[in-house]
C-alpha cells in the first residue's frame, strides 16, 4: 500500500521570532515552506495588512511559501461561557487586539495574502457541557468563516488542543462523526445549527490531527478514532513529548510512537498528499530542536516508507 506523501513544513516562530531567523534556517535546512503564527512576538491577527504583505512578499523574495496561517481562532472564551480548563494557554489571543473592526474577514484577508491554503482554528476554551453543534450555535462568526473559507478556497484546520473543547483524538472524531450526521433543510433550523446554504461549505472545515496533543493529556488514540479522522485529514502537526518530564522534545525523542502512529493515520488518508507541519514547541533552543526534528521525520518516514517533499 502506498501512502500519501508528506509536504514537509515547520512554524516558522518555532524556529525564532525574527524573520530573518525564520528566513536563514530554511534556506540551511533546504525547506521550502515555513507555517505562519508569529513574528517578532507578535501574532499575525493582531498585525494590519500592510505588515502582512511586507512579511508576504520577504518568504516569497526568499524562495518560500506559506501552507499555513497558524490562526488563533476560537483560542478564547466562548461567548457566555466561563473557561473550566484551567491550563496554560499557549499563545493566547484576545479578538480585541485585532487591528480590524471584524476579525473574522481581517483572518481570512490574511491567509489570503500569505497565500496560504490552510487556517488553523479551535474550539474555543474548554467549559462545561460543551456538544459539537455548540461552535455553530454560539456564533455566527464560524459560519462566516466557512463561507470565507468557501469563497477563497482555504481550509480550515481544527486542531485538537488540550486547554479547548475539542482537546483530544477522541474529541476530534466525535466532532466530525457529528459534522457528518448534522441535519439539513427545517431539521437544521430546529436544531439552531450550521444552517442549509452551510453545510455544502462543511467540506472546508477538517481536522487539525496533533497526536503528540493526544499523548500529553494520558491518551491513546484508538483504532476507531483514528479511522474517522483519516479519511478528512489534510494536515497534521508533528511534535514529541517525554511524558515523564511532562515536556515537548524534539521529534524521534520522547515517547510517542511515532513510526507506528504516523502510519496508523496516513494508512486511511484520501488525499494524495499531507500537509506535515513540525511544532517543535522547544522555545528553550528553538532552532537546534526544530532541527533535530527534521532529522527525527526523515529518519520515521524512511522507516515507514513514505515520501517526503
Amino acid at each position: 500500500m502506498t501512502l500519501p506523501r508528506l509536504q514537509l513544513s515547520v512554524i516558522g516562530d518555532e524556529i525564532g521570532p525574527s524573520l530573518d531567523e525564520m528566513i536563514s534556517f530554511a534556506h540551511e535546512h533546504g525547506l521550502q515552506r515555513l507555517d505562519m503564527r508569529t513574528v517578532g512576538g507578535r501574532n499575525l491577527l493582531s498585525m494590519k495588512a500592510d505588515e502582512v504583505i511586507h512579511i508576504s512578499r520577504t518568504l516569497e523574495k526568499a524562495g518560500i511559501s506559506v501552507p499555513a496561517f497558524v490562526s488563533p481562532a476560537f483560542k478564547w472564551k466562548a461567548p457566555g461561557k466561563a473557561a473550566s480548563g484551567g491550563g496554560k494557554v499557549d499563545f493566547a489571543f484576545d479578538p480585541l487586539e485585532c487591528p480590524a473592526e471584524d476579525w473574522v474577514v481581517h483572518a481570512m484577508q490574511i491567509a489570503v495574502i500569505l497565500g496560504a491554503p490552510h487556517m488553523r482554528i479551535f474550539s474555543y476554551l474548554r467549559y462545561g457541557g460543551f456538544r459539537p453543534a455548540d461552535l455553530g450555535k454560539l456564533t455566527k462568526q464560524l459560519v462566516k468563516l466557512l463561507g470565507l473559507a468557501s469563497h477563497y478556497d482555504v481550509t480550515l484546520q481544527l486542531e485538537n488542543e488540550p486547554v479547548c473543547n475539542v482537546g483530544n483524538i477522541a474529541e476530534l472524531a466525535a466532532f466530525f462523526v457529528a459534522d457528518e450526521k448534522r441535519p439539513t433543510g427545517a431539521a437544521a433550523d430546529e436544531e439552531e445549527d450550521f444552517d442549509e446554504d452551510t453545510q455544502p461549505k462543511l467540506r472546508y472545515l477538517r481536522p487539525l490531527v496533533d497526536i503528540a496533543n493526544a499523548w500529553s493529556t494520558g491518551e491513546r488514540p484508538s483504532d476507531a478514532d483514528i479511522a474517522t479522522l483519516a479519511p478528512f485529514t489534510t494536515a497534521i502537526h508533528l511534535k514529541d513529548r517525554d511524558l515523564a518530564a511532562r515536556r515537548t522534545v524534539p521529534l524521534g525523542d520522547g515517547d510517542v510512537p511515532w513510526p507506528a502512529e504516523l502510519k496508523r493515520l496516513l494508512s486511511g488518508v484520501a488525499a494524495k498528499e499531507v500537509l506535515a507541519s513540525i511544532e517543535t514547541h522547544c522555545p528553550q533552543d528553538g532552532r537546534n530542536a526544530t532541527a533535530r526534528s527534521l532529522i527525527g521525520l526523515r529518519r520515521i518516514a524512511d522507516e515507514i516508507g513514505v515520501e517526503i517533499v
